[in-house]
């Protein structure tokens, strides 16, 4: 179960993007905590979130440092098999949350989730132990909805590396998640922090999921829009017509490889 020492990617609004599929993403990260890497970054990348690189060169700059960029939206996964080929698979984090859950219970990982509202979190490694009892759960937090001082900060990273853990759940949403694993990645000590948005939520039980045919023809956007549309309609309507626009006039670039980060 180790991952492969590279990670073929395909460059995207100037992003990398994993070609990968759900069990090769789940080998990767087994890989690194076997080794005993610390600071691993994850993301599921979406349109929103290439959209947001285009925006803020910083976030880019976060982007092309990540370790792994999972394909998340379909419009990604179309592309990756455009370019890389037929093996590109999608992989959400509502998805990857339980299925690597499910498929590392015997090897009895230690998860901490961090973020979602009051309870949410906790109910969501609840119902995840209770589907896989060898998963260990090495501690959850819901932060208040402000920045944490840094009294806060010192007490919070103190807490999790006495913790112990060797993954992080990251459910701020974007950008906020990311940046979070940005900052504290260098100062936790912890093999790998996967910014998952939703997928907590999902676990939990506090939201669904658009039905599979929308997921699987690329529209649980619309879904989610319809569920939301005050709150979201500016990421898909507006991001979603900015995508399109860069995609058909950037020009097509060659696959590539990562270096030495897996």
């Amino acid at each position: 179960m180790i991952g492969k020492n590279e990670i073929r990617q395909f460059s995207l609004l100037g992003a990398p993007v994993a070609a990968t599929n759900m069990q090769s993403a789940i080998d990767t990260v087994c890989s690194w905590i076997e080794r005993g890497d610390k600071g691993r970054m994850v993301t599921f990348s979406t349109v929103h979130m290439l959209v947001e690189g285009l925006k803020d060169p910083g976030f880019l700059k976060l982007l092309q440092k990540s370790d792994l960029n999972c394909p998340d939206g379909m419009p990604l996964v179309w592309y990756g098999k455009h370019k890389a080929g037929s093996h590109v698979e999608r992989v959400c984090g509502p998805e990857f949350l339980p299925t690597f859950s499910a498929a590392t219970a015997h090897l009895n990982l230690r998860h901490y989730f961090y973020g979602g509202a009051e309870g949410v979190a906790a109910k969501a490694a609840e119902e995840l132990k209770r589907a896989n009892p060898g998963m260990q759960i090495a501690g959850v937090y819901s932060p208040p909805f402000r920045a944490l001082t840094t009294e806060e900060k010192d007490s919070l990273i103190h807490s999790i590396n006495a913790a112990k853990p060797d993954l992080i759940w990251v459910c701020l949403g974007c950008p906020k998640q990311e940046l979070w694993i940005e900052e504290f990645r260098e100062k936790l000590d912890c093999p790998v922090f996967l910014a998952i948005g939703l997928a907590v939520e999902i676990s939990a039980g506090t939201k669904q999921r658009a039905p599979y045919i929308m997921r699987n023809f690329g529209f649980e956007w619309l879904y989610r829009l319809c569920q939301e549309p005050r709150r979201l309609w500016r990421r898909y309507l507006v991001y979603n017509s900015i995508f399109v626009y860069r995609l058909l006039t950037e020009k097509f670039q060659p696959l590539g490889r990562s270096d030495t980060k897996a």
